[in-house]
């Protein structure tokens, strides 16, 4: 199987004091919510994260079924794109591996699967929502490809998260198939970004 990488370096400013990558979420850290829901769908993690977060990711995924890495920022606060690249440059070159964003509890099996049947033969496949929205915080890439065009984006300091995607060969998914391949549809890529937002889809959990 293919792997994994959630993304989970972000300081949460929205979210308060605590770091949402750990919160708990209907008894559960979200960051491990996401892992589950990548249990039997990718056979290893890789989780960006910065230093300080590690000892507290690395507890709330104790037990997990499968081997967990870590790729820890050494540049903090460069942005998602430099996350999704520092991820994605432990995993091997021609491997793909599904990125997600620990703030995604939402993500669905069934449709991680699809996206890596439609990356097959390509750099990627991104899902595209209304002609316009790409989700690039949830999508699959071949690693050494999407790796390398972040590194090229930041040396020319372009931090956008949109930017790598330019040097990708990529499936695009549109929402027809997002409608039918995931359960929830367009919500699958639901973030949680404050604690409001967190009580509202604890509810799902429960």
């Amino acid at each position: 199987m293919p792997g994994g990488v959630i993304v989970a370096g972000g300081r949460s400013t929205r979210f308060g004091e605590r770091d949402k990558a750990v919160a708990d979420l209907a008894g559960v850290p979200m960051i491990r919510r996401v892992a589950d829901r990548l249990s039997g769908v990718v056979d290893r993690l890789v989780v960006n994260c910065r230093a300080d977060q590690r000892a507290a990711i690395d507890d709330a995924l104790s037990g997990y079924d499968a081997p967990v890495g870590f790729a820890i920022d050494d540049d903090p606060d460069q942005g998602p794109m430099a996350g999704i690249g520092q991820g994605l440059s432990r995993v091997d070159a021609d491997a793909y591996a599904f990125v997600v964003a620990c703030d995604m509890p939402l993500v669905d099996p069934d449709f991680v699967a699809y996206l890596f049947e439609r990356a097959a033969g390509r750099d990627g496949a991104v899902a595209q929502l209304d002609d316009k929205w790409f989700q690039t915080t949830h999508a699959v890439y071949r690693a050494g490809p999407m790796a390398a065009a972040c590194e090229a984006a930041l040396a020319r300091d372009d931090r956008k998260i949109m930017a790598p995607l330019g040097d990708l060969n990529y499936a695009v998914v549109d929402e027809a198939e997002v409608q039918e391949h995931a359960a929830l549809g367009p919500e699958v890529f639901e973030n949680i970004n404050t604690e409001a937002e967190l009580e509202a889809v604890a509810e799902r959990f429960f």
